[in-house]
C-alpha cells in the first residue's frame, strides 16, 4: 500500500468540472477512486434490456456515479426515465462520461464534484439537484473507500478517520441534506458489501463501515417509515470496479478477484445496478429495511 499524500479536493468545483471556488484539502490514500477508462477489461455498465419507464419523471442523485456500480445505475435510472445528478470525487474524465451516456437515454444529468465526506458540499450538492433538475425523489449513497493492510495495527488513524468519513458519514450527511427534500414514495438506496457479512481480513476498516451502513439502513427505514419514504440496501460481492485495482486490494489478489464465489468470476455493475432499481422504483413497494444480494452465489444471513 502507498503511503498516504494529501491532494486538493474538487469540492470547489462547477457543476461541470470546471475550476469554479478555491479547493479544499483532503486526505487521499493510494490511487483511489481510480480511472475506470484505464481498466483492462473495461468493467459492463450498459443496461441488458429496453427500458419501461420505471422512473419516469424521478430525479435520482448518485454518489459515486462517475465509474463501477454508481455508472451503471445512472444509465439504466436514465434508461428507465429519470434524470440523474452525478456526484464524484476528481475523476472528472470518467464523470463525463457517464453524463454522456445519461444524456444519450434522452434525460438531463448534471455532474457535481466533490467530497462526501465534507457536510458542507452534501448540502450544497443536494440544493444544486433541486435547483437544476426540479426536486429529488431517488438517493443512492455509493461512494466508498477502500484500503486494505494484513494488520490491525497497521491501520493508521489518518486511514481510519478517511474511511469512516467517506463510507459512514458521507451517508449520514447526504441522507441529511436530502431528507427536506423527499416526500411520499421517494426512495433512499445505501450500498453495503457482502464483507460486512463474511469479513474480510484484510479490509478491517472497510467492513467495520459497511457494517455500520446495514444498521444505519435498518434503523433509517423504521424512522422514516411513517413518512412514506423507503430504505433499502445492496450488498454487492466482488465486482470488477475501479475499487479493486487502484489500492482496495494487494495488487498480487488482482488476477484472482473474484473467482472464490460460487460463479467463480466476479461480477460486472450491469449485473448488480437491476437491484438498485428495483428497491427505487414502485415493484420494490412493500420492502423497507431490506438488503439485496448480487454476489455470485454467496449464501450469507440477512
Amino acid at each position: 500500500m502507498s503511503d498516504t499524500d494529501t491532494l486538493a479536493s474538487p469540492e470547489g468545483r462547477t457543476s461541470d468540472g470546471a475550476p469554479g471556488d478555491p479547493l479544499i484539502e483532503q486526505v487521499h490514500v493510494d490511487d483511489q477512486p481510480g480511472h475506470e477508462s484505464e481498466l483492462d477489461p473495461k468493467p459492463e455498465w450498459q443496461p441488458r434490456y429496453p427500458g419501461s419507464g420505471r422512473l419516469n419523471g424521478k430525479v435520482a442523485l448518485i454518489t459515486g456515479a462517475d465509474s463501477g456500480i454508481g455508472r451503471a445505475v445512472a444509465a439504466l435510472f436514465a434508461r428507465e426515465g429519470a434524470d440523474v445528478a452525478i456526484l464524484h470525487l476528481c475523476e472528472h474524465d470518467d464523470a463525463a462520461k457517464t453524463k454522456e451516456i445519461v444524456e444519450a437515454e434522452g434525460r438531463r444529468a448534471i455532474v457535481i464534484a466533490g467530497d462526501v465526506g465534507d457536510k458542507s458540499f452534501c448540502e450544497r450538492a443536494v440544493q444544486e439537484t433541486v435547483d437544476t433538475l426540479g426536486g429529488l425523489d431517488i438517493l443512492v449513497n455509493n461512494a466508498g473507500e477502500q484500503h486494505w493492510e494484513k494488520q490491525v495495527e497497521d491501520i493508521s488513524e489518518e486511514q481510519l478517520r478517511r474511511t469512516f468519513q467517506t463510507n459512514i458519514f458521507g451517508y449520514f450527511f447526504m441522507v441529511q441534506a436530502a431528507r427536506p427534500h423527499l416526500k411520499e414514495g421517494s426512495a433512499i438506496i445505501n450500498t453495503t458489501s457482502v464483507t460486512m457479512y463474511k469479513g474480510a481480513p484484510i479490509l478491517l476498516d472497510y467492513s467495520a463501515t459497511k457494517g455500520a451502513i446495514t444498521a444505519f439502513t435498518r434503523s433509517l427505514s423504521q424512522n422514516l417509515v411513517e413518512h412514506g419514504i423507503r430504505v433499502n440496501g445492496v450488498a454487492p460481492g466482488p465486482i470488477w470496479t475501479p475499487l479493486n485495482p487502484f489500492g482496495g486490494q494487494p495488487k498480487e489478489k488482482i488476477p484472482e478477484f473474484g473467482k472464490d464465489v460460487p460463479m467463480g468470476r466476479p461480477g460486472q455493475p450491469n449485473e448488480v445496478a437491476p437491484s438498485f432499481l428495483f428497491l427505487a422504483c414502485d415493484d420494490s413497494s412493500y420492502m423497507t429495511g431490506q438488503v439485496l444480494h448480487p454476489n455470485g452465489g454467496e449464501v450469507v444471513a440477512g
